[in-house]
């Protein structure tokens, strides 16, 4: 398996600051043959702090994937150990960010995504709404939004079309840095060929729909770096001229 990748961000039309932060490595083992590691955050904060928080995961998983990663792939990698060791992450996370902003006298927090892509099976995790998604025949979303309107639908007490105009579509169950507790999401499946994994803050998704990312983003049309960049980018842009406010951000990944 090879992949093609390309990781954006765009501060967007109305912020001062990006607070997203992005990581994408193509790595070469010995053992296991080459792989992906992706991780997307969109921070939120007081005093324009949420970037601090989006970046500290980031550099948090950067380390495992350096520094603990390649000693288990002399050896087929355990689902469970992964989990386990990256739920630890988010754990720290969460209390080191907390601790950073009760010395600052500001509240920051952020989402997290964080994909891992073998030769035959992909790990992601979550916290928030920040989302990962497979391309194939469809866009289907992999991870399940942590947030208090994908927590109405699902109990039947609000249907996908009110959700989509509710005041309270932003309000996130879970964030890395401001929830006392933080329970990440876990998911497995297989990587298959000619497809495309995408992960994106939810200022990638709000104003823009799955037929318009399959239009830009499915397999038959990201055949080189040129066109799986300025797609990805044509994205961005048309976001942003639907007025998307938020920082708009999007990785992605097209398996061969």
């Amino acid at each position: 398996m090879n992949f093609i990748v390309s990781a954006r961000t765009d501060i967007g039309i109305s912020k001062s600051t990006n607070q997203d932060s992005l990581s994408m490595r193509v790595i070469n083992t010995s053992h296991q043959g080459r792989m992906v590691m992706a991780v997307l955050c969109d921070g939120m904060g007081g005093l324009e702090k949420g970037e601090v928080a989006s970046a500290s995961v980031i550099r948090a998983f950067d380390d495992w994937m350096w520094n603990v990663l390649p000693g288990m792939c002399s050896v087929p990698l355990n689902e469970n150990v992964i989990r386990d060791q990256w739920t630890q992450i988010i754990i720290n996370q969460n209390q080191t960010i907390k601790f950073y902003g009760a010395r600052q006298g500001v509240k920051l927090g952020t989402t997290a995504v964080v994909m891992l892509l073998t030769q035959d099976r992909y790990f992601v995790l979550n916290v928030g709404d920040s989302r990962a998604y497979e391309i194939r025949e469809g866009v289907k979303q992999i991870t399940a939004d942590q947030t208090f309107i994908a927590r109405e639908i699902a109990l039947g007490n609000m249907t996908e079309e009110q959700a989509k105009t509710d005041a309270r579509r932003n309000v996130l169950l879970q964030c890395v840095g401001a929830s006392d507790e933080v329970y990440p999401d876990f998911f497995t499946g297989a990587v298959l060929p000619d497809t495309v994994y995408m992960l994106c803050s939810d200022g990638f998704r709000h104003e823009i729909s799955p037929e318009e990312i399959y239009q830009k983003l499915c397999p038959a049309v990201l055949m080189d770096e040129y066109s799986i960049n300025t797609n990805a980018e044509a994205l961005i842009e048309l976001n942003k001229s639907r007025s998307e406010r938020d920082n708009i951000s999007v990785s992605v990944i097209r398996t061969f």
